[in-house]
């Protein structure tokens, strides 16, 4: 029998992916990951602001979300101030920051997908 290498493979942080495909969607995958990081790609966020740009996400996951891209280093999370009320703000790494274009092409495939109206849908400005 012949073994042959997976051209697709890859290892990230410890854990392998059959594939590169896998590894992305893991990071970045499911309902609200991409939205979070879609809303942060002009500037820094802070909770509430997040939370308004997505009124259907519960507080709780929103939270979750983001403890989750901040481990997996996709954002950084800024407190200022050491009394309450601290200013405590969302924004993407340098890692993060990567996903820009990928971000902007998936939102311009949605966009250019829909076709209720029966026309395309222009692009617009993300928040």
């Amino acid at each position: 029998m012949m073994h042959t290498t997976n051209p697709c493979a890859i290892t990230y942080q410890g854990k392998h992916y059959h594939c590169s495909i896998s590894m992305a969607m893991n990071l970045i995958g499911g309902k609200w990951k991409g939205v979070i990081l879609y809303y942060l790609l002009n500037q820094p966020k802070r909770f509430s602001e997040l939370k308004k740009s997505m009124p259907d996400i519960t507080e709780m996951t929103l939270s979750l979300q983001l403890k989750q891209l901040e481990k997996d280093e996709l954002i950084s999370r800024t407190v200022k101030g050491d009394k309450p009320p601290v200013h405590v703000s969302y924004a993407l790494t340098e890692k993060g920051q990567l996903l820009s274009p990928i971000l902007l092409a998936l939102s311009d495939w949605a966009k250019k997908i829909n076709h209720e109206d029966g026309s395309m849908i222009k692009t617009t400005n993300h928040g």
